[in-house]
């Protein structure tokens, strides 16, 4: 499920842009809820900005601060672009375990996404706060601290930390809307997660060497 030979990268990234080029760009940008600019679709990404050009499926940076996106994240865009699904927020929170599939895979996505963001976040909760305000994110008054981040248009994450005490050490989740299943496959809502996490400690870093 977490495969990162770049054979299997080349061949997902192959089929994901022939899906792309066989979608209506206006369909796109209507069900994914992203702008068009003449014959791209603009991307905002965990605070970074990009033009997906059509046909051809280039990430375009859109500023000369914005990074190359690794190939996953790539993938993980495209895939939501084209799933051209319009599914209504039910708003109930489910765990990964709760996914199609997820249960499966909880231990794999524990030690990809909610480990790391208690190792980045969990002595100091209040940083989350920090990070998701400049991702345009609200605190969701969950746990000790938590946030929900709209990572795409249609896809809102919810992350909850609570603080080591005398008895436990920091813990923390990460929950999807109930709508969630209607959008993405399960293994990419890991991917996504994972990304997430990591993108929030680039920016905790950049805030902390301030």
């Amino acid at each position: 499920m977490y495969a990162s030979e770049s054979g299997r990268y080349a061949a997902a990234h192959k089929q994901a842009l022939e899906r792309f080029r066989s979608c209506s760009l206006k369909d796109m940008s209507r069900c994914s809820g992203y702008p068009l600019e003449e014959n791209a679709i603009c991307i905002d990404f965990l605070g970074q900005h990009f033009k997906v050009g059509y046909p051809n499926g280039d990430f375009v940076p859109a500023q000369t601060s914005d990074s190359e996106l690794p190939i996953a994240a790539q993938l993980l865009i495209l895939h939501y672009l084209t799933s051209l699904a319009e599914p209504l927020e039910v708003g109930e929170l489910i765990s990964f375990k709760e996914l199609p599939g997820g249960l499966m895979y909880i231990k794999p996505f524990t030690g990809r996404a909610i480990d790391p963001l208690v190792r980045i976040f969990g002595t100091n909760p209040e940083s989350l706060l920090e990070v998701a305000a400049l991702l345009g994110g609200q605190s969701n008054r969950l746990g000790d601290v938590g946030i929900t981040l709209r990572v795409f248009p249609r896809i809102p994450v919810t992350f909850v930390l609570w603080k080591a005490d005398d008895e436990f050490p920091a813990s923390g989740n990460i929950l999807f809307d109930a709508s969630a299943p209607a959008i993405l496959p399960t293994e990419d809502f890991a991917v996504l997660a994972s990304n997430v996490v990591l993108g929030m400690e680039r920016i905790k870093l950049s805030l902390e060497n301030i």
